[in-house]
């Protein structure tokens, strides 16, 4: 793609999230191809929305990072998005849900970077990118299905969008994570009290951070760099919850504690 058509793509995509239109699928000729044309997109979505109101880029989310996902989505690989501030709650969240076309949740375990990490720390795994982790947290991921269809759309074009990402709620801030067992960690969803999916750490590719470095690989590639003091959502213990008004939804992971998200019909 050329710098035209990302920045025309972009726009008719910002415009429509921006405006709470359904997103439909884009031109061809405006279509990202490949998933490296997807980020490209993504990258002046992001400064568009930023122009628009909705604050700083201040996490990110990797959506398809367990088998459960990637089978609900039938999508094989890991997606990335990016996480504005203004959409970022914490302990517990509070959404309307009218102002989402369809409200979901995932149950997710989410880090916060202590350093930051660029292309010269590069190649990443497990073992290089523990240090650069402050803190490990429960979380909710709010998604909102915010297309005509996403089956027709393609994982380039969900990228480009951020990948269904609408928000999030983190939980407290558990600094001694290196006692813990990550894979081994048990969590739930539970909605108006009623458990609706179990998951296990070593659900997200093996071992959480094995997501992580994943996404930091994918940052250096792209001659970017995660910095110190973001926060990344790992990826869904369990299938996505679409939620209705009024629903509570409160994510319990085993030595993390808890997270709660409430969706009242309007704030």
């Amino acid at each position: 793609m050329d710098r035209d058509a990302i920045d025309q793509a972009a726009q008719r995509l910002a415009a429509q999230r921006a405006g709470g239109a359904p997103i439909a699928a884009l031109p061809e000729a405006l279509r990202p191809p490949d998933l490296a044309s997807g980020y490209l997109v993504q990258e002046s979505v992001h400064a568009h929305l930023l122009a628009a109101g909705m604050g700083a880029i201040v996490g990110h989310k990797i959506g398809c990072t367990t088998a459960v996902m990637q089978a609900f989505l039938g999508i094989a690989s890991p997606c990335a998005g990016g996480i504005f501030a203004t959409t970022v709650q914490h302990r517990q969240g509070r959404f309307g849900h009218g102002g989402y076309r369809r409200v979901g949740v995932e149950c997710e375990i989410a880090v916060r970077l202590g350093r930051t990490l660029t292309a010269a720390d590069a190649p990443f795994d497990r073992a290089r990118i523990a240090p650069a982790v402050d803190a490990v947290m429960a979380a909710i991921e709010v998604v909102d299905d915010r297309y005509d269809d996403y089956r027709v759309l393609g994982a380039p074009s969900l990228i480009a969008d951020d990948f269904f990402n609408a928000g999030c709620v983190l939980g407290a801030p558990v600094t001694d994570w290196r006692e813990l067992d990550l894979e081994s960690l048990a969590g739930e969803m539970r909605v108006n009290g009623s458990v609706v999916g179990r998951g296990r750490g070593a659900d997200i590719m093996g071992q959480p951070l094995a997501a992580l470095a994943w996404l930091a690989g994918l940052f250096a590639s792209r001659d970017r760099c995660l910095n110190a003091g973001e926060f990344v959502m790992l990826g869904s213990l369990v299938e996505t919850r679409w939620v209705n008004p009024g629903d509570t939804v409160i994510v319990a992971i085993d030595r993390l504690g808890t997270v709660e998200a409430s969706f009242p019909e309007r704030l």
